[in-house]
């Protein structure tokens, strides 16, 4: 009867009251499983939430990424067809040239811009580019927002003693 008697008056936990696996007095809440799985629940929600948030920023991040890809692939081939129109000269990286199209198929570069002809080139007048030093091409209507970033980041750099 003794034995029977201990395990009614809780003397089988010697620990404190907070590591009892049940209420400690009669003022604790009472722990049920349903209590339990109702916790487990709601942290899953949260868990759940705060990866699909995780998630959503990777997938913009990948968005982003694609767009930038695209855009690399586009001025490559951009590029690539410049590098193709017929010159008669050697090209100067830091140079402006004038594009103008013969035929359909048929560009060349020329060093006088439709002003030189005195706005009646011979031939239809593509765009103005000029060629950088990584052996790219920058229209000349970007070529003002490309010399600001381009200052800046000396700026910066001479800043640094770089």
């Amino acid at each position: 009867m003794t034995d029977e008697y201990e395990k009614h008056t809780g003397q089988n936990h010697r620990g404190t009251n907070a590591s009892s696996p049940y209420p400690a007095s009669r003022l604790a809440p009472e722990i049920e499983l349903v209590n339990l799985a109702k916790e487990i629940s709601q942290a899953d929600a949260v868990v759940n939430t705060r990866v699909s948030a995780k998630l959503n920023v990777i997938a913009n991040q990948i968005k982003q990424l694609q767009a930038e890809a695209k855009k690399v692939l586009e001025d490559a081939c951009s590029d690539q067809q410049l590098h193709r129109a017929q010159c008669n000269f050697q090209k100067i990286p830091g140079q402006i040239y004038h594009l103008y199209q013969k035929q359909q198929d048929q560009t060349y570069f020329s060093r006088l811009s439709p002003d030189d002809w005195q706005g009646k080139p011979p031939h239809e007048f593509l765009g103005s580019y000029r060629l950088e030093n990584d052996m790219s091409w920058t229209a000349s209507d970007k070529l003002e927002q490309i010399d600001s970033v381009d200052d800046l980041v000396k700026q910066v750099l001479q800043d640094k003693g770089l």
